[in-house]
């Protein structure tokens, strides 16, 4: 049997954040399968029971998905306890190119990239460009918080 990934991130506003993570990633909200209008109406039509479907979930996109098909479906879960502790797995948004590019074009596109994700909502939590290093990257939060780099 094949195994396939969906990585799933708990959150508050699932709208709020197929919002910011669809263009950060360059993904696209997952339309409800079926020619359903919404997920909530396709799960109806599945027979799942209204009282198992909390009030406004499924009414907007909860998950979002690579248009190419290669990377991972995304999915927005609701839940009603807030984000506490630091992440213990985070996505890195690799954008500089890699050690072949030099560091002062590694840094610009590390920047431009951090600049566009910070309008969408993000806030940078510290950069990281150590002295002895070839190294720069920025960590970042989603607009829940959740922790995130951009190298």
């Amino acid at each position: 049997m094949e195994t396939t990934l969906q990585l799933t991130i708990d959150c508050a506003d699932p709208r709020r954040l197929v919002e910011f993570w669809a263009p950060a990633l360059g993904y696209v909200p997952e339309p409800a399968p079926g020619g359903h209008a919404t997920w909530r109406a396709y799960w109806s039509a599945m027979g799942v029971p209204e009282g198992e479907l909390p009030e406004g979930v499924g009414e907007t996109p909860e998950s979002i998905v690579d248009p190419a098909g290669t990377g991972p479906r995304i999915w927005f879960q609701q839940v009603p306890e807030l984000k506490s502790v630091k992440n213990r797995v985070h996505l890195d948004l690799k954008v500089s190119g890699g050690r072949e590019v030099p560091l002062a074009t590694r840094r610009e596109r590390v920047d431009h990239k951090v600049a566009l994700l910070t309008d969408a909502g993000a806030s940078v939590l510290r950069v990281m460009a150590p002295a002895d290093m070839d190294y720069y990257g920025v960590v970042l939060q989603d607009p829940e918080g959740n922790e995130f780099c951009v190298a």
